[in-house]
């Protein structure tokens, strides 16, 4: 244990400091030692007191006032192998969920963006889960609800009824309704976020009773944003079993006569839109499923983390740990890769810090942090590299309760996570108290080079960031946009730098990437990646595939290299075209003609998600407000 260190755990299980694995690796490299070292050790002078070993196994907590020591849990408790139990989903006890894990192949092609009869309602997400407005969060299961499940709206007459049959009571499924409106259409509402009457984006539902060769309109008719990429050639998602099975084609894009548009209706007192399109089922009795973008569960993060830790070779240099549990009881994972070193050296490596999936609709962050995560466990020379010159903190997932239910921005407090960075609430929020207690540890300990959060983006094409910088002269240094200039060059085919913008608005004083800028990591940015595609370069009318996804992460892996290269040609290069850029724009004298990557601060109406709906307090401490001042009144 470090002298004069007193350590206080932020949660129940964020109680280790940020060295502890890098003190892991460096423990499996000293095993290796020659023996005679240890032989050198025996010969020393027995009669002369020693000092009490140096542990990590001890641990302090605050109470009362006092530092009281506990031992530390086993280490076995925060990895993976082993312990399966541990990393199943955990739901909010009412809730219902359909038996068995769903799995699919990825498919990496890519694609370019290009009246009612009898009404019969089909499904109905259970009426008690979603309709009662001051529901609140209350306990979790895994497996959630433990009675039989409700029955479908509708059961099929016989073999040649041709109703098709909907279902998305499985993790990170959501579809709330499902009604036939005519012999091939159909209508469908989403499940806004749960315990609010917001977000309505993300869907992704199965249906099985498929006819091949006919032509089906599906309708969304709930959706609250007033623009969508879906206006501008974003196609949904599709994926067969039989089509996986026979061909090996995973998801895909699918749709014709693609509209978005205001329908008429409301909800919460806000208009609705709808998503149509039609397209055919290739095969006939199959089970399919569509969603708005690449699916990636917490099933699926803890599958590729086990792998990892089952590797003899990547485990030497990844190290899965437990940052904290969700508000649902949901472990959060937190990964830490470097290559070993002697501690002299370890405490001078810079951290990186990426997190990802604080909003559980944006699955396109996943696929770029996978692709991150693969690139820095590779094999290659600028995989050694970066390992050999940071510490990497990874947390892959922020929000698995809201993943898990299928949310599209909040979590079960039913609030925007990446608008409480600042909460003093660590019990509703842990999972950002606790990423930003580590960031905080770490700028304690050494120098966090740059923080990235990664997000998806549903207005906007490409890929672009949100960055952090002071107000300042024209003619000074603009080092915070070095990083996203040098992304853009890599990747200039997929990245915008005149999308990107550097304003600190006050509204986003709550976020992650302006919160932890506030504690002095300079780089700290928002990774923004359409959940559409292109519209620059060879790219251009193009749909992002998985396989760009991680392309992206590998990328941004690479620009780090570029970023911190001793040969400072590359960042002079990008630095001295910046501040050309900035010249032009306030009107002063240029020396070189400079790029046509503005750095004007556009696209206001495009910027982001308005969560402005979704602040406040946690709804289940809105509800004991509500009890408390009933009793109150009724003295």
């Amino acid at each position: 244990m470090r002298d004069n260190i007193h350590r206080r755990t932020c949660h129940s299980s964020f109680s280790y400091s940020s060295f502890d694995d890098e003190e892991e690796l460096e423990d499996e490299e000293q095993v290796k030692a020659p023996a005679e070292e240890e032989c050198s050790h025996k010969s020393e002078d027995v009669s002369r007191v020693s000092p009490l070993p140096r542990t990590t196994q001890v641990v302090f907590e605050i109470q009362s006032g006092r530092a009281v020591p506990r031992l530390r849990e086993p280490r076995h408790l925060y990895g993976v192998s082993g312990h399966v139990s541990q990393t199943l989903p955990r739901w909010p006890h009412e809730w219902e969920v359909i038996p068995g894990e769903i799995q699919h192949i990825v498919h990496m092609d890519r694609n370019k963006c290009s009246s009612p009869g009898h009404v019969m309602c089909l499904f109905v997400l259970n009426v008690h889960v979603c309709a009662d407005k001051d529901n609140y969060f209350l306990g979790s299961r895994v497996g959630g609800r433990r009675s039989s499940l409700t029955a479908a709206a509708v059961s099929l007459s016989g073999p040649d009824d041709i109703t098709l049959l909907f279902e998305g009571r499985f993790e990170s499924g959501n579809l709330l309704k499902a009604t036939r409106v005519g012999e091939f259409d159909y209508e469908l509402s989403l499940r806004t976020d749960l315990y609010t009457e917001k977000h309505t984006q993300w869907f992704y539902f199965r249906v099985r009773n498929t006819r091949a060769g006919v032509r089906y309109r599906f309708t969304i008719t709930n959706l609250l944003k007033v623009t969508s990429l879906y206006e501008e050639g974003q196609l949904p998602l599709f994926y067969s079993e039989e089509e996986a099975r026979i061909q090996g084609v995973g998801w895909h894009r699918v749709g014709q006569q693609v509209s978005y548009q205001r329908n008429g209706r409301h909800h919460a007192d806000q208009p609705c839109y709808s998503l149509s399109w039609t397209f055919c089922f290739p095969y006939d009795q199959d089970t399919c499923y569509l969603a708005h973008c690449f699916p990636y569960t917490y099933s699926n993060l803890w599958a590729h983390l086990s792998e990892i830790e089952r590797d003899p070779h990547r485990s030497r240099f990844c190290k899965v740990r437990t940052l904290c549990r969700s508000l649902a009881g949901n472990l959060v994972p937190v990964l830490t890769v470097t290559n070993p070193s002697h501690r002299e050296d370890r405490i001078h490596k810079p951290a990186v810090v990426l997190t990802a999936r604080i909003h559980p609709g944006e699955t396109n962050s996943s696929w770029v942090m996978r692709g991150i995560l693969n690139f820095l466990l590779g094999d290659s020379p600028d995989a050694a590299l970066l390992r050999d010159a940071f510490v990497f903190k990874l947390v892959p997932m922020l929000n698995p309760d809201g993943v898990i239910v299928g949310n599209y921005r909040c979590s079960l407090t039913g609030r925007d996570l990446n608008r409480n960075y600042k909460s003093i609430l660590r019990d509703s929020f842990p999972t950002v108290w606790a990423t930003h207690t580590m960031v905080q540890r770490l700028c304690d300990e050494r120098k966090v080079l740059l923080y990235c959060d990664l997000h998806g983006h549903s207005r906007k094409h490409n890929v672009f960031t949100y960055g952090c910088e002071n107000p300042r002269p024209a003619d000074r240094h603009p080092h915070e946009r070095v990083f996203p200039l040098m992304l853009s060059k890599n990747c200039p085919d997929m990245f915008s730098f005149g999308s990107c913008k550097f304003k600190v608005q006050r509204s986003k004083e709550g976020t992650g990437r302006v919160s932890l800028w506030r504690l002095g990591v300079l780089n700290s940015f928002t990774l923004e990646t359409s959940f559409c595609g292109s519209n620059i370069g060879k790219r251009k009318g193009t749909h992002f595939s998985t396989q760009d996804l991680e392309m992206l992460g590998a990328q941004f892996c690479d620009t780090l290299l570029d970023y911190c290269d001793p040969d400072r040609t590359k960042y002079s290069a990008c630095l001295r075209e910046l501040q050309e850029i900035m010249r032009q724009e306030a009107g002063l004298p240029i020396d070189i003609k400079p790029t046509d990557t503005s750095l004007t601060d556009h696209e206001a109406s495009t910027s982001g998600s308005n969560s402005s709906q979704t602040d406040g307090p946690p709804t289940h401490l809105q509800a004991f407000d509500k009890v408390v001042t009933v009793v109150l009144l009724s003295r």
